[in-house]
């Protein structure tokens, strides 16, 4: 799962909130890899050049509180408006940092994108996508895009079956059943602290 989300947190950028959501994912995910494969710093394994582009391209086009909501579960009701502002930007955070490495491992992949049916009135759409590699099996990759009123944003990435938001939220949950709201705060943030003093010293 790990090696291939950033697929999934890729083809979002400075897309215009008039698109389609097949569209904006075909299109920017185009555009993008375009950007990582030329980028030298990139291809050197620059994980802060990476995480700049992840902030500047991808991050606008995710709706991160959704996905924390989702993650965490029916607890996130029980949670403060300080501490889900809280446990939103953490795991915002990990995100990032956990699968900026992927993208410095970007050599000759290519996107197949699948048709994507959806009437004009639905404010929900699943996009298909999958990755090649030569030598290896296609990874799936599925969008979950909800429309808003600034335009299409993504609240689920689905790599190889496996939801992103589920994935974490048995983790989640028992870090609550153990500590508190409190306690997966503090969970996060340490997690994120040793991530970005690994990238530091990469």
């Amino acid at each position: 799962l790990g090696c291939f989300l950033i697929a999934g947190l890729l083809p979002l950028a400075q897309a215009s909130a008039q698109q389609t959501p097949d569209a904006l994912v075909r299109d920017v995910t185009n555009e993008v890899l375009e950007i990582v494969r030329a980028d030298q710093a990139i291809q050197a394994g620059d994980v802060h050049r990476v995480i700049e582009l992840v902030d500047a391209k991808v991050l606008p086009h995710f709706d991160f509180r959704r996905m924390t909501m989702l993650a965490v579960g029916r607890d996130w009701r029980e949670a403060s408006p300080a501490q889900q502002a809280r446990l939103t930007e953490a795991f915002r955070t990990l995100l990032v940092r956990t699968y900026s490495n992927a993208l410095t491992q970007y050599r000759d992949q290519t996107i197949d994108f699948k048709p994507t049916r959806f009437a004009a009135a639905d404010t929900r759409v699943q996009v298909r996508t999958e990755v090649r590699q030569s030598g290896a099996q296609p990874i799936g990759i599925d969008y979950m895009l909800e429309k808003s009123d600034a335009g299409w944003k993504v609240f689920d990435v689905i790599v190889a079956g496996v939801s992103l938001v589920t994935n974490y939220r048995g983790s989640f949950t028992q870090e609550i059943r153990s500590s508190g709201v409190d306690g997966l705060i503090k969970s996060l943030e340490a997690k994120n602290r040793s991530l970005e003093a690994e990238q530091k010293r990469s």
